[in-house]
């Protein structure tokens, strides 16, 4: 077993993986046919100079900050199911709170492979099945972000947990503290600033997979993209694009600053 885990951990058997995938990928190409659509050029000449002349007019510009306010909407009401969900079934998952036996490593299996599923399926596919379910509702795509991201917070919080330093808890256990005490006065407190990295990190991510939400027909700015692309403004595109990366920009000031207060 050790040895069939070094095996697919190591460099040579990662390497001979993705050499394979990248002749088998090759080899079903359809070389016959051009790889580039030869009626693209015009449009995609159209689209570079839309770069520089975006849509800057007011009812246009009202347009795009409602889409930006609803796609923010959806990343903060997903990534606020997720955060808990991801906690809860890290700490499971991590087996901190356990004894250490069989029944723990049962546990920690059992979780680790529930995060694995959820978080297997992306978003889109979450969202798809919550619009074929309830509807066309907002809430679609605050559970098909909350799931995902769930999985995936539920995940890195586990190794974040496990991979901290075993001194101070030590200490802490030799003064008498539980498990419990010793997961809410070290672990955390010390693993605190690499989870909120993350997790803004994260939240990133939910921001733009809340704007793709919208190509399902979910609102936000994937939505608003959507039709402009249908009918080729492509200056709108850019415009959207740009508030877009404005959030992005936003979130990761926000999550630098917040990272320098905790460590300071």
């Amino acid at each position: 077993m050790a040895f069939s885990l070094r095996l697919l951990e190591s460099r040579r058997f990662i390497t001979l993986v993705l050499l394979g995938a990248l002749a088998w990928s090759a080899y079903n190409i359809n070389w016959s046919e051009p790889i580039v659509h030869s009626g693209g050029g015009s449009s995609l000449v159209t689209l570079v100079k839309s770069l520089f002349t975006p849509e800057l007019s007011p009812s246009f510009l009202k347009l795009a900050l409602e889409a930006t306010w609803v796609t923010i909407a959806y990343a903060v009401a997903g990534i606020s199911i997720a955060v808990p969900i991801g906690l809860s079934l890290g700490l499971v998952a991590s087996g901190v709170l356990t004894k250490p036996g069989a029944q723990r490593r049962v546990v920690m299996v059992a979780t680790r492979l529930f995060l694995a599923v959820i978080r297997s399926i992306h978003e889109l596919v979450w969202a798809l099945l919550f619009v074929a379910a309830l509807g066309l509702s907002p809430m679609a795509g605050i559970l098909a972000l909350g799931i995902t991201y769930g999985g995936i917070l539920g995940r890195i919080y586990a190794d974040i947990i496990n991979d901290v330093p075993d001194a101070p808890l030590k200490a802490l256990r030799s003064s008498g503290a539980s498990e419990w005490k010793v997961l809410l006065y070290g672990r955390l407190p010390l693993a605190l600033s690499d989870m909120l990295s993350y997790t803004f990190y994260r939240f990133e991510c939910a921001v733009r997979a809340a704007a793709v939400l919208g190509f399902v027909g979910l609102g936000g700015l994937g939505l608003e993209i959507q039709l402009s692309l249908d009918d080729l403004f492509f200056d709108e595109v850019w415009t959207l694009l740009y508030f877009l990366v404005g959030i992005i920009i936003l979130v990761d000031l926000w999550s630098s600053a917040l990272r320098k207060r905790l460590v300071s």
